[in-house]
């Protein structure tokens, strides 16, 4: 697609940085080392506008599947917003996606635009901010029947499947295996009941996702993986949980580790809500990718 100059073209494996850098300058707080993750959902799903050969416009479309898509990193520089190149870049993203259900998690203030788009909102996420220490929750720290325990291979894709409206067993391997992340289970009767990852991010630690049977492994999964940050951590540890906010046992978990709102983001489809169990999901994995 080429016009004044302005071509949009997908991105090199090299180049998927530059959205993540972008990212981190618009207060996203990405992860470290996600970049590998991110193309590894979908190898051409990263698009990149370039005026005169120079990047200026960045957007992913994550083709999961023919039926499930998913739209993020959404990105103008600023001295080229409001001159169209975002509305091109959108456009070749939306078309890259064409017969898709999209989903997206934007900024509440863009919601009207994204309903121009054929998007609706499903529900909100809530980002929520805490500098925690463990030592402060030792009481509160055991799970209800359940052990922690290292990722069980053998399990685990079975168990993510039911979270996410289309397979991505390759992001998931990947998504753990980040050279900055952990990953445990939950495990109850042989069977995986609860998973998390905690990564490092920009600043701090983000946990997503995390998965549980109830609020009260939730939590205590939830301390476990700051626990293992702990240490290779002098001090107390800045963390981040995305919760949906109808899963107010979500909500309740995280302000019970004294943690605030930072911020939100509006949960929106083009097609039919997936059918998620939510109330077992007490952090998203990326609002980039879903």
């Amino acid at each position: 697609m080429e016009k004044d100059n302005f071509v949009i073209r997908a991105m090199h494996k090299s180049e998927v940085d530059i959205a993540i850098n972008w990212a981190a300058q618009e207060g996203w707080n990405p992860g470290d080392c996600d970049a590998l993750s991110y193309y590894c959902a979908d190898p051409h799903g990263f698009l990149i506008g370039l005026l005169n050969n120079q990047p200026i416009a960045v957007i992913s479309a994550i083709k999961y599947d023919t039926a499930f898509g998913f739209i993020g990193f959404y990105i103008v520089k600023p001295e080229f917003r409001g001159q169209g190149y975002g509305y091109q870049i959108w456009q070749a993203a939306m078309a890259y996606l064409s017969g898709c259900n999209v989903g997206l998690d934007g900024v509440v203030t863009q919601q009207d635009n994204y309903r121009k788009s054929g998007f609706e909102l499903a529900y909100r996420n809530i980002r929520y901010e805490g500098v925690l220490e463990t030592a402060h929750f030792k009481n509160q720290s055991q799970p209800d029947g359940a052990t922690i325990c290292e990722v069980d291979e053998d399990l685990i894709e079975g168990y993510e499947t039911q979270f996410f409206p289309a397979q991505r067993a390759r992001f998931n391997l990947q998504w753990r295996a980040q050279s900055n992340a952990c990953a445990l289970n939950l495990k109850k009767s042989g069977k995986i009941c609860g998973y998390g990852v905690i990564r490092a991010c920009q600043t701090g630690y983000k946990i997503g996702p995390i998965y549980a049977d109830c609020a009260q492994n939730a939590k205590a999964l939830a301390l476990a993986l700051i626990s293992e940050v702990e240490k290779n951590v002098a001090g107390p540890v800045t963390v981040f949980i995305d919760t949906p906010e109808q899963n107010s046992a979500a909500v309740a978990v995280a302000e019970s580790l004294g943690m605030s709102i930072a911020f939100e983001t509006a949960r929106m489809y083009t097609g039919k809500f997936p059918d998620l169990p939510i109330g077992q999901t007490f952090g998203v994995a990326s609002f980039e990718i879903g």
